[in-house]
């Protein structure tokens, strides 16, 4: 079976993202855990977990509405499952959702210099200067 990817709705897939997001942003990186777990995990994110082939939870992200169009935000593969193609079915299932509800909407995200091309490869291009956030390089990328 291969990875899949999924829209939360159960607060266990949801603790399990968090937990995804923690490893890999607040542990392996470094950002501070206010800076990662943010208001709009609560209001107004709607949340994404890819489990790889044997069912264990890999992936996370989420994406909101902004003034800006559809921000997508959070992406994390967890260290054991990078390159196993987690990560383009976890923007996939973000993606097939953003079009069905919000098909008009600019697509946007910050991506870290390391993952520019990943996104490059999935259609997403650079916009503007590289700029920090939470002392990791970025830039802004648009579908």
């Amino acid at each position: 079976m291969p990875a899949t990817a999924y829209r939360i709705t159960d607060l266990r897939d949801l603790d399990a993202a968090f937990t995804i997001r923690e490893k890999v942003f607040v542990e392996e990186q470094g950002v501070p855990f206010d800076l990662e777990n943010d208001e709009h995990d609560r209001r107004d994110a709607r949340h994404y977990l890819a489990r790889a082939a044997d069912g264990t939870p890999a992936g996370a992200a989420r994406w909101r509405e902004t003034n800006n169009g559809v921000k997508l935000e959070r992406f994390a593969v967890l260290a054991d499952f990078r390159n196993q193609a987690i990560g383009a079915t976890l923007l996939h299932a973000v993606l097939a959702d953003i079009r069905a509800e919000l098909p008009e909407a600019k697509v946007y995200l910050n991506a870290q210099l390391r993952a520019i091309p990943f996104y490059e490869r999935h259609g997403f291009q650079k916009e503007g200067e590289m700029f920090e956030e939470a002392n990791i390089q970025h830039y802004k990328m648009v579908l």
